[in-house]
């Protein structure tokens, strides 16, 4: 973990990425004591109605009258606790799909192959705004359309990866002393390939956060008064060009966390991908 935070420290722009995310789980955690309305977030007030911002409210209001910095804030709790939740469910059924699938060969492997394939055959945004289209706009039925529409890339990954690791050395070292095909997998495989998993994770991330801020834009997201990113931008549209702070600063949050984990998902691939480190140490 030390060499790992020492070789992203030398990457500025991994670097710049850590930092973007760490203030993104401090702004989340730390939202009551930051925010400068805490208790407004959710409430209406008229005779501030789409103030510019200023003093009292830093960042402007919007056409409650809350206050966009503190909803920003908060809804930094909502980004994160759906882009974590899904991905968090993706990796844990397409890890062990791509893990079994790639160990084994068969009809059983083909059929679970073929199965990420009809998701992976269709857009990924399309399949996420019917499955929320048809569930209703919540938080929850936000995670499960994404989960739904994310766990094939992780199969796909974890299945190549595997079967590229299925015939080292060291695998066959273990299958010869006699280890179940769990221990296998769990124990020499799954270690070996989890640098592609973590770096696809990380990147995955970002493209989450953007999924759900379309879905909330689109109508599909947390229902109303909900501090969604999203929705913000979405409820901005008809006080523009003279309201621009309500869309332009939910809009710049999204695009500096998306931003944030794709550094540091390119860093984390510079420096787990052994390849990678190998093709930069014969280039020296």
């Amino acid at each position: 973990m030390l060499r790992i935070l020492r070789k992203l420290m030398e990457d500025r722009a991994a670097l710049l990425g850590l930092v973007l995310i760490v203030l993104l789980v401090l702004a989340a955690v730390l939202a009551p004591l930051l925010s400068t309305h805490p208790g407004d977030v959710a409430e209406f007030h008229t005779a501030r109605r789409l103030s510019a911002p200023g003093a009292e409210n830093w960042l402007g209001t919007d056409r409650m009258g809350s206050d966009i910095y503190s909803r920003l804030l908060f809804g930094a709790r909502i980004t994160i606790t759906i882009a974590v939740t899904a991905i968090a469910v993706a990796v844990a059924i397409g890890v062990p799909i791509g893990l079994i699938a790639g160990y084994y060969e068969g009809i059983g492997s083909d059929l679970l192959m073929r199965v990420s394939d009809i998701f992976l055959a269709v857009p990924q945004i399309v399949l996420a705004i019917a499955i929320a289209q048809t569930l209703g706009p919540s938080i929850e039925n936000v995670i499960l359309a994404l989960s739904a529409t994310y766990w094939p890339f992780w199969a796909r990954l974890v299945f190549a990866e595997t079967r590229s690791c299925k015939n080292e050395p060291f695998v066959e070292a273990a299958i010869a002393l006699g280890c179940s095909p769990y221990r296998v997998m769990v124990l020499h495989i799954l270690p070996s390939i989890s640098s592609s998993i973590i770096v696809r994770t990380t990147i995955g991330m970002g493209g989450t956060i953007l999924t759900a801020a379309t879905l909330g834009f689109l109508g599909l997201g947390p229902p109303p008064p909900t501090p969604e990113w999203g929705r913000t931008i979405a409820e901005s549209r008809e006080f523009l060009p003279m309201a621009w702070w309500y869309a332009a600063f939910p809009g710049l949050a999204i695009f500096l966390v998306v931003m944030g984990f794709n550094l540091l998902g390119d860093g984390l691939r510079d420096v787990l991908d052994p390849r990678l480190r190998r093709a930069a140490r014969h280039g020296k």
